[in-house]
């Protein structure tokens, strides 16, 4: 079953595709049918400049215990930083 549930959110960072990197301004989050990973449903995000047209994606699918500590690993990393860098 489909949601259709999206998050959208600005992100200021850089994504590499088949042209080489590009600035990533823009993540699109939901959970749906993957095109590619081997599983029923995945979390998708997308990371995108639409300025710079379709090509300027870098799609990633992850399964639901995978972006979960996906998730988790950044949050960490994030905590554990000092806090004159982020």
């Amino acid at each position: 079953m489909c949601t259709y549930l999206t998050e959208k959110v600005q992100v200021a960072g850089s994504g590499k595709g088949a042209a080489g990197w590009f600035p990533v301004t823009d993540a699109t989050v939901y959970l749906d049918h993957p095109q590619h990973a081997p599983a029923e449903h995945t979390l998708n995000i997308d990371f995108l400049n639409p300025g710079q047209g379709p090509s300027a994606r870098v799609a990633v699918e992850l399964t639901p215990a995978s972006a979960r500590a996906l998730a988790t690993a950044i949050e960490s990393a994030l905590a554990s930083a000092p806090a004159d860098l982020v």
